[in-house]
């Protein structure tokens, strides 16, 4: 499937790169998301006459993004969740905990900005968790998981 990226994607291209991918991955994410169109004459025509706009928007995002970094940067959270007295935690944190977490101290995070490369944090402790605010910005924050008496 031919697309036309409308902003720059992790791991496929930049703004205005003509990509192919699989058909699902652009009909059931790219497209809905508002993160590309289909490669068709029209839609390229379109394109290269809003591509200023597009920028532009790109632009604001960038910025709005290394703000948010700045922000972020150094930050460090508490999160506390039923432990046993070993420290393993029953249940899990995830990317929505911590998302929620530092929405609450005012960082506005979304649980898809948040990776946790190993999965979900399954003891208490220090963590250094990546917050990927942009394609092309990402930060750390410090998570550190308390835990309480069940």
């Amino acid at each position: 499937m031919q697309l036309i990226l409308l902003q720059n994607v992790t791991n496929l291209g930049r703004l205005g790169d003509k990509v192919t991918v699989k058909p699902g991955y652009g009909r059931n994410f790219l497209v809905p998301q508002g993160k590309a169109v289909p490669a068709t004459a029209t839609n390229l025509a379109d394109f290269e006459t809003r591509r200023a706009d597009y920028e532009a928007k790109a632009k604001a995002q960038l910025e709005g993004a290394e703000g948010r970094r700045a922000a972020l940067e150094g930050f460090e959270v508490t999160v506390s969740a039923n432990a046993s007295t070993e420290g393993k935690l029953y249940g899990s944190i995830s990317p929505r905990d911590i998302a929620d977490a530092l929405t609450k101290h005012g960082h506005k995070v979304d649980k898809s900005e948040v990776v946790l490369g190993e999965g979900p944090l399954r003891r208490t402790g220090e963590y250094e968790i990546v917050v990927r605010l942009h394609a092309d910005i990402e930060t750390t924050v410090k998570v550190i998981v308390v835990g309480e008496a069940a």
